[in-house]
């Protein structure tokens, strides 16, 4: 087995060029789910431990809000 130079193999290209064209999206990446992360208060979080009790609760309080649409 030849012998080659270590730090030829392992140095990068100043450039590299990419036909984009030819690019495909990857099928094995999941769609994102669209999600909105808020940061709770350390109080707010000891009473609230899952996103479904927030939820539940912030759910209630739009309900008990009066509709301005009438």
């Amino acid at each position: 087995m030849p012998k080659t130079n270590r730090s030829d193999s392992n140095d990068l290209r100043p450039e590299y060029e990419f036909d984009y064209r030819k690019a495909r999206p990857n099928r094995f990446a999941g769609r994102p789910r669209e999600r909105v992360i808020i940061t709770l208060d350390p109080d707010v979080s000891t009473v609230f431990t899952t996103e479904e009790q927030v939820n539940k609760a912030l759910r209630a309080l739009i309900n008990a809000i009066p509709s301005s649409r009438e």
